[in-house]
C-alpha cells in the first residue's frame, strides 16, 4: 500500500512560475516535476562517497613519553618552542 503526504513547500515566484510553463509544455504537474526532481537529488545523495580523513602522521609512534602527562599548554609551548610562540 502507497502512503501518501501532504506537505507544504516555498518556492519564489520565478522558480514557481518556470516549473508551471513546464509542467505545462510537457503535459504533467508541478507535483509531478517536484517529485521528480527529489527523487534525483536523493539518488545523487546516495551516490557521494563518505569524506574520510586521510591519514597524516608524520613518522614517529604517537605521542612521546615526555608528554603523556602534560597539559596541552606544556605540548603546545613545546611544538612552538623557538618560532617566537
Amino acid at each position: 500500500m502507497v502512503y501518501h503526504m501532504k506537505t507544504t513547500i516555498d518556492l519564489s515566484n520565478p522558480l514557481y512560475e518556470e516549473a508551471r510553463r513546464v509542467a505545462r509544455d510537457e503535459n504533467t504537474t508541478v507535483k509531478a516535476l517536484v517529485e521528480e526532481g527529489l527523487r534525483h537529488a536523493l539518488a545523487e545523495h546516495k551516490k557521494r562517497v563518505p569524506f574520510t580523513l586521510r591519514r597524516a602522521s608524520f613518522k614517529g609512534k604517537g605521542l612521546q613519553q615526555e608528554f603523556a602527562d602534560a597539559s596541552w599548554e606544556r605540548i603546545r609551548g613545546a611544538v612552538f618552542e623557538g618560532r617566537g610562540g
